[in-house]
């Protein structure tokens, strides 16, 4: 009866600051999204929000965090400490919500974390035990360590030790002004209000010193501890987090919060603020979570897709007022497709590129500028390499898997069924063998797969998102996306490849390699020529899958004396 009206009081009593979720205001993508409800399988990884009556009341502890709690108190018994040990952040979040965590950071209230690490070694010598390596992870601001971190194994567990702090800003500036604080201080500074939760092992008790963070976690809201806007303006990558939380945990943003992150003046602020390295992290870790498609929604209804996906300054691209939503429809859909074949096709590196290669589908073939090379680059790979600052392989892959799913798409009709349609002619340069479409056809998928190896399941799914319309883009918001049907043709097309025998043709050993085909041609030195031949030789491989390497010198020998009579 109890729990009937507490959870009937909960339907009529709004908490304070409740905004709607920002997903209500996506009026742009309820037509879309409405023929996109098909499916809701979510993949293993993620996990639905708690409701209510899931966050805890107290934290129930492993025998593992037990037994590191017991010996740090005797750490504080053992030297009559006045320390007051905390846990802090992240941890005590999660235990609230049921979700065990191995990130103890221990917050302490009157020394540094190195200090009482060697109160720990000195204790461990007094038991005659043996002590344990502290390793000192100095102050670096750039990677928002903004105050020095001990850590040392307790137990086997790393754990992480620092002091409470208070912090103030300059103007022009992220990185604060540290000093001692008190611990209501240190949950104020805090990103985040369910990311400022204490744990105090001293007592065994939650302390919520802002005195919104448990109400927060219960009602599934994101907000500050301080006014937001302020926040924003002190540390503008609290907004990226404040995104990437609200998607991690499918919580709605705070509506003050939603205003602040997309005030021209915070948004300048991320700008100019916030190191490249550290966005493209940010948005690394969104796209690598359970719920990435919420997470780039929200940037965009926050208006701040080009603030994270810079373009370079006077850049001559073409680009529709729609962009920013169309990426997030093609990441959607993408998305969607994937939870509907199955998450665990593709590993978590092939998923996390799948995701950026349908998110930057709409700068497919779109070419600017360098701002440090007069040079055209692709601009999926200049917001990769310039605005995210991430790796040149991601870019490259990105490229290829974009390039590989228009190459699909015109493969598709002569893989995904089986009548021998007419093929687009393959280009064979000249060899000398006719060979029937089924190799034609073989070639051809295998040349792609050749260049693609093993990330082609990934760029298949891609190609479905274009197939058959892939000269209108612009138009996919306003397309009718079939999900089953786009899961239809990608399993079609694999049982076909596989039919072909050539899932791992990549890994094909050739028949002939550089130095015979140097032998077969009496030339002394390689060079183009040489990669020319190699790459017929290949086609032939292809076309002739039992074919030995006596054949394949063969027909290289007839290749050229055709040529020379024909030159006669």
């Amino acid at each position: 009866m109890l729990s009937f009206a507490l959870n009937s009081a909960r339907v009529f009593l709004t908490p304070r600051k409740t905004a709607p979720p920002i997903r209500k205001n996506l009026a742009f993508l309820k037509p879309y999204l409405r023929r996109l409800h098909r499916t809701s399988t979510m993949c293993s990884s993620a996990s639905p929000p708690p409701p209510l009556e899931a966050v805890k009341e107290k934290i129930e502890l492993t025998e593992a965090e037990e037994k590191i709690f017991r010996r740090l108190l005797d750490v504080v018994r053992h030297f009559k400490l006045p320390t007051q040990l905390r846990v802090a952040g992240g941890w005590v979040r999660d235990k609230l919500l049921g979700k065990e965590s191995k990130d103890i950071d221990i917050a302490l209230d009157d020394m540094l974390g190195r200090e009482f690490c060697e109160k720990i070694n000195q204790y461990l010598d007094f038991m005659g035990e043996e002590t344990r390596d502290i390793g000192v992870i100095q102050c670096n601001p750039d990677q928002s360590k903004h105050l020095e971190t001990a850590t040392m194994p307790v137990f086997d567990m790393h754990i992480d030790f620092v002091n409470l702090r208070s912090e103030t800003y300059a103007e022009n500036s992220r990185i604060p002004t540290m000093k001692f604080g008190t611990a209501e201080e240190d949950a104020y500074r805090r990103d985040l209000t369910i990311n400022s939760l204490f744990y105090n092992i001293n007592n065994n008790s939650i302390e919520d010193l802002t005195g919104r963070g448990i109400q927060d976690l219960k009602s599934g809201i994101i907000e500050t501890p301080l006014p937001p806007k302020s926040t924003f303006l002190d540390d503008p990558l609290r907004v990226l987090r404040a995104i990437r939380f609200g998607a991690r945990f499918d919580f709605s943003l705070d509506e003050e919060l939603q205003k602040a992150a997309a005030d021209e003046e915070v948004k300048a602020a991320i700008g100019f603020k916030i190191s490249r390295e550290r966005i493209g992290h940010e948005v690394n870790l969104m796209i690598s979570g359970n719920r990435p498609v919420k997470a780039v929604t929200y940037i965009c209804d926050l208006q701040l897709f080009w603030v994270v996906f810079s373009l370079p300054q006077n850049h001559d691209v073409a680009l529709s007022e729609r962009c920013d939503r169309l990426s997030v429809a093609y990441m959607d859909a993408a998305w969607k497709s994937l939870q509907l074949i199955g998450c665990s096709i593709f590993n978590d590196e092939q998923r996390r590129l799948y995701l950026y290669a349908s998110l930057f589908f709409p700068l497919k073939n779109k070419e600017t500028y360098s701002t440090k090379k007069s040079k055209k680059v692709p601009l999926s790979s200049y917001v990769i390499l310039n605005s995210l600052k991430l790796k040149v392989s991601d870019a490259e892959t990105v490229l290829k898997l974009h390039n590989a799913a228009e190459r699909f798409t015109s493969l598709i009709p002569f893989l995904a069924s089986d009548e021998n349609s007419k093929i687009v002619d393959l280009e064979l340069e000249g060899e000398n063998f006719d060979v029937p479409l089924s190799s034609r056809k073989r070639i051809l998928t295998g040349l792609l797969l050749h260049q693609i190896k093993d990330y082609w399941r990934v760029a298949l799914l891609l190609s479905t998102l274009l197939y058959p319309n892939i000269d209108s883009a612009e138009d996919f918001l306003d397309r009718d996306f079939d999900l089953e049907k786009s899961r239809e043709i990608y399993f079609s097309v694999v049982n076909a490849i596989n039919k072909m025998g050539l899932e791992d043709v990549w890994k094909l050993k050739p028949l002939l390699n550089g130095n015979d085909i140097m032998k077969i041609l009496q030339l002394k030195n390689g060079g183009p020529q040489i990669r020319e031949w190699q790459q017929r030789v290949l086609k032939w491989q292809l076309a002739h899958p039992d074919g030995t390497a006596e054949e394949c010198e063969e027909w290289i020998m007839q290749t050229l004396a055709k040529r020379a009579r024909l030159s006669d």
